[in-house]
This record gives structure tokens, sequence and C-alpha cells, in this order.
């Protein structure tokens, strides 16, 4: 069964208040708040920001309360939740038709969430209900898919032992995701996370980019930076899985697409299905 809802995995530093966008007055296709507009279809709809992932959730407050209001949503909250969950936690949760993640630390989202009722809610409303949204930005797109990057050393080399996987949230189980790919240079943390799986794909979201995802795998890429795609699914030869704690990783064959604007992608095969990207002025 496909999940009638849908997914929006964030890049980080979308178009919001207090952002600047690298490609804001390069890239030809830039549309302000274009991402963000993707949350919900409605401007009237529930949405329930959730800023557990973050330290200073006052600041997000901030951000996206202005930021929302002028893309001209009229009903959204903020919801800083933990293990410890209540009535109102779930009648809220209950009652939205988007659920947004911020940024800050993934493995702060995942430790309070998995395994919690709200957590199998929002699985529940995913599969079952149109127009249901899940989005995350950052730390809160990295938590989404089942499994994801819990800890990594961004080296000039991939070395054995120096990434740790551990269990997101489990609306995605093809991909894993990283963000601020291209800004940070994350290419090698995601290639060996995607290496060691073999099975699914690495994801990379650069700033202000994003992944909408109907259908439970199908991905259209929108924003104005470029999405990485790793797939390991036809590698001949690697070391990983033998080769001893920091000693070099190395691999063949490893398939990588370059998105951008309008590409949709299948997440089950890794291929290419169509461009609706604009055609050049």
């Amino acid at each position: 069964m496909s999940p009638k809802g849908k997914l929006l995995i964030i890049g980080g530093k979308e178009d919001r208040d207090g952002t600047d966008v690298d490609m804001k007055d390069k890239n030809r296709e830039f549309v302000s708040h274009e991402i963000l507009k993707l949350v919900a279809t409605d401007k009237d709809s529930r949405i329930e920001i959730i800023t557990t992932a973050s330290s200073e959730p006052e600041s997000m407050h901030e951000t996206y309360r202005k930021t929302f209001s002028e893309i001209g949503y009229s009903n959204f909250g903020f919801m800083h939740l933990s293990h410890e969950q209540n009535d109102d936690d779930i009648s809220r949760i209950k009652a939205a038709r988007s659920v947004f993640f911020t940024g800050g630390d993934q493995n702060s989202i995942c430790k309070e969430l998995n395994e919690t009722p709200i957590n199998a809610l929002l699985k529940e409303k995913y599969l079952h209900e149109d127009d249901f949204t899940i989005a995350g930005t950052s730390a809160g797109a990295m938590a989404i898919p089942e499994m994801m990057i819990s800890d990594a050393e961004e080296d000039k080399a991939m070395l054995q032992g120096n990434i740790e996987l551990n269990h997101g949230l489990g609306f995605l189980t093809t991909c894993l995701v990283d963000t601020h790919f291209i800004h940070r240079g994350r290419f090698d943390r995601m290639a060996h996370a995607a290496i060691i799986r073999k099975d699914i794909l690495g994801l990379g979201l650069g700033e202000d980019t994003a992944l909408l995802i109907e259908d439970g795998d199908k991905a259209t890429c929108k924003g104005s930076g470029m999405v990485i795609v790793i797939n390991p699914k036809k590698i001949t030869q690697t070391n990983s899985g033998h080769v001893k704690k920091g000693f070099p990783v190395f691999a063949e064959n490893l398939i990588v697409h370059i998105l951008a604007e309008g590409c949709v992608l299948d997440l089950r095969s890794g291929e290419l299905q169509s461009v609706e990207c604009a055609e050049e002025q």
C-alpha cells in the first residue's frame, strides 16, 4: 500500500526570515519561499511546528512565525515534544494537516519521539490521510528515514569506523538523507553510509533545496540548489565490511545523479523518471 500522505525533506537554510540564500540572485528559477509554501496545500490548514531538535526553540518560534505569516499561513503552532506526551499533544497532532520538524540535532528528535504514541500516530496519518504532510529541514529532514546518520567525522577520506548510523523516525525505508550537503562538503560521509548499507539510496540535499515525496517513492526536486543522489546498488568491489578500523574504504561503480528543480526520481529504482524543468529563456 502506497502512503496517501506526502513527505517534504529540506536541505536546510531554505528561504525564510533572516536567511540569505546564496542562489537568490543567480538562479533564474528562484522563487521566494518556494519550499515552505509546500508545507501545506491550504493556507488555513493546521500546521504543528516541532522544535524538539533545537536547543533554542524560542529562536525557531520567531523565525517561522514571521515566515509562515508572510506566506499566508494562518493556523499554526509550536510544540517542543518530549518522550513524555500528554493527551493535549496527541489531540494537536490528530488535528494537524501538516507537521514540520525544524533543524538542530536529529538525535534529539529520535530520542524523544521514537517508540511513542505520537510517532505511531504520525505513521498512521502518513499512510492513510490524503493531503497530510510531514516536513523537515536540516536535522528535521535527516531524522525522517528509517535509518539516519547519527554521527560522522568529516574527513578527507572515508575511513572505516568514522560514521555511525542509527534508527530514524521510520517514514522512508529506501534512502538515507544528509543536509547542507554542498556547503559543508558531506559527499564522503553520505557515500560511506550508502556503501555500508548497499541496498538504499543516499540523498544529499543542498541548501534551499528539497525533495517532495508522493506515493512513498516519487521524489520531485524543488528549490534553487541541487540534490546529489548516491546509488550503491551496483557496486562491484568494495572493502567495506572487512577493512580494519581507521583504514580507507574504497568502492567501484558507485552511481551518482545530480537533480535540479523539476527532476523526478524513483526512490525504489534510483532512476530519473522525468524532468519538468523550465526551458531556457
